[in-house]
C-alpha cells in the first residue's frame, strides 16, 4: 500500500449501521506496517469487517462513511488531539484512539474529547481490538437511540402542549346544555391548524366555534393556538359577540408568518333564553342543525375569511332554535373524506347523512373510537373513517352544542 489513496479488503457487502453486514473500519495511520497488522488483528478477532486505510486525516475526512475509525494520534498533517478534534468535528463515527503514545494522561484526554477508547499499539491483540472496535460501534448505536428517544419525548411533550392550546376543555357550566367536542389529527398523525372552544359568560350566553388556518404543519398548529387562545380571552373579557372575529383578524395579521395565510371560523352565539343564537361564518363551511331530519343552518348571512384583504364583515344569522335542539360545527377535514373509489368526496350531504345516523345509533363505524373520546362524536368521526377507508388526509374538529329544555 502506497500513498494516500485508500484500499479495502475483499469483504465488500452491507451498508454501514447496518447489524447484520460487515462492520466498515477507516484505519487512519501512516505506517504501512501498523496498518497491516491492523487489519491481521481484526481478521484474527474473528470480526466481520472490511477495512479503508488513509495516511492522513485530511484523506480520512474523505472517507468517514463507516462505522469506525482507528487513529493514530501521530500523522504527517496533524499531531496529538488535534488529529482527533478535527476528525470528530468533521461528523466521524466512532473513533478508537490507536497509538504509540503509552502516557496514560494522554489517554484519559482523547476519551475526554471525544473518542470511545484508546488503545496502545504495543499493547493490543485481535481479541482487545476486535472487542474495542465492537463496544464503540455498541456504544455510538446505544447513543443514537438515546438521542432518538428524547427527541421523540420531547417532541411528544410539544404535541401534548398544543393539544392543551388547541383542544381546550369546555368551560360550561349550565346543566342544561349539551357540549360535546373531537378532534382527528390526519394522516400524518400530526397536529394541524384546525382549533376548537366552547365558553359561557357570566351572562349566560354560551359561544361555541371552530376554526381551520389554512395549510397543515407545526406552523398551522402554533398559529391555530395562539388564536383559540385568543378566542378565549376575548369571550372572557366580555368583548360583544359581533365585535370578536374582527379583533381575532388583527391577531391573525401579526401572528401569521406569511401575508397569504388566513383562517376561516364558525361561530355560534347562543342567547340566555337557550331558544335563540346567532350565527358568525368567517368563510366557514355552514353548521349542521340535527334532528329529523338533519339540515343545514340558514346562511345567507356569510362573511369573508380571516385574513383574506377584501371589503365585508361579518354579519349575525338570527336563529330561532326552538326549545330542544342540537348543532354541530366541523371543520371541512369531514367534508373532504373521499368516498366510493375516492373520486368522490363526502360533502355536506353525506356528513349530512352520518350525522343523523350517529344520533340514531345506526351509524357503520370502522371500530376505531379512542376510549379518550366523547362516545358520541367518537362514532361520528369513526363513521368518517369508514366511509373514507382509513385515516382522514386532513385534520377534523366537531363541536356538538345543544339543549334539551
Amino acid at each position: 500500500m502506497h500513498g494516500s489513496a485508500a484500499s479495502e479488503d475483499d469483504v465488500h457487502s452491507g451498508a454501514p449501521g447496518d447489524e447484520d453486514s460487515p462492520l466498515r473500519i477507516l484505519v487512519v495511520e501512516d505506517d504501512e506496517g501498523d496498518a497491516l497488522l491492523v487489519r491481521e488483528h481484526l481478521q484474527d478477532g474473528g470480526l466481520a469487517h472490511e477495512t479503508v486505510w488513509v495516511r492522513t486525516v485530511d484523506d480520512a475526512l474523505l472517507h468517514l462513511d463507516a462505522d469506525c475509525v482507528l487513529l493514530d494520534l501521530g500523522l504527517p498533517d496533524a499531531m496529538g488531539l488535534s488529529a482527533l478534534q478535527r476528525v470528530l468535528e468533521a461528523g466521524a463515527p466512532p473513533v478508537v484512539v490507536l497509538t504509540g503514545l503509552t502516557d496514560t494522561d494522554a489517554g484519559v484526554e482523547a476519551v475526554a474529547a471525544g473518542a470511545q477508547d484508546f488503545l496502545a499499539k504495543g499493547d493490543v491483540d485481535p481479541d482487545l481490538l476486535a472487542r474495542a472496535v465492537r463496544y464503540a460501534v455498541q456504544r455510538r448505536r446505544l447513543e443514537d437511540t438515546g438521542r432518538a428517544l428524547y427527541r421523540s419525548l420531547v417532541r411528544a411533550a410539544e404535541t401534548t402542549r398544543l393539544e392543551r392550546a388547541l383542544l381546550p376543555t369546555p368551560a360550561v357550566t349550565d346543566t342544561r346544555m349539551e357540549v360535546r367536542v373531537g378532534y382527528r389529527a390526519g394522516r400524518d398523525g400530526l397536529l394541524g391548524g384546525d382549533f376548537y372552544d366552547v365558553v359561557e359568560r357570566p351572562d349566560g350566553t354560551v359561544l361555541a366555534m371552530v376554526g381551520d388556518v389554512c395549510g397543515h404543519g407545526p406552523d398551522e398548529a402554533a398559529l391555530g393556538a395562539t388564536l383559540r387562545t385568543a378566542w378565549r380571552t376575548l369571550v372572557l373579557a366580555g368583548i360583544p359577540a359581533d365585535e370578536i372575529l374582527g379583533l381575532l383578524e388583527r391577531v391573525l395579521a401579526a401572528e401569521r408568518a406569511r401575508p397569504e395565510i388566513f383562517t376561516t371560523v364558525s361561530m355560534l352565539a347562543v342567547l340566555p333564553d337557550r331558544r335563540t343564537a346567532d350565527l358568525y361564518l368567517a368563510g366557514h363551511p355552514v353548521p349542521l342543525l340535527l334532528g329529523s331530519p338533519s339540515v343545514l343552518l340558514p346562511s345567507g348571512r356569510r362573511g369573508r375569511a380571516l385574513g383574506v384583504p377584501v371589503g365585508g364583515g361579518w354579519p349575525a344569522q338570527r336563529l330561532d332554535l326552538g326549545p330542544s335542539w342540537r348543532v354541530l360545527l366541523y371543520t371541512d377535514g369531514l367534508l373532504e373524506a373521499t368516498v366510493g373509489d375516492g373520486s368522490q368526496r363526502l360533502g355536506k350531504a353525506g356528513l349530512l347523512d352520518v350525522a343523523h345516523r350517529t344520533m340514531l345509533g345506526t351509524a357503520e363505524t370502522d371500530g376505531a373510537v379512542r376510549p379518550d373520546e366523547d362516545p358520541v362524536l367518537g362514532r361520528m368521526l369513526s363513521a368518517v373513517r369508514a366511509r373514507h377507508g382509513g385515516d382522514l388526509v386532513d385534520d377534523a374538529a366537531v363541536v356538538l352544542i345543544g339543549c334539551d329544555a
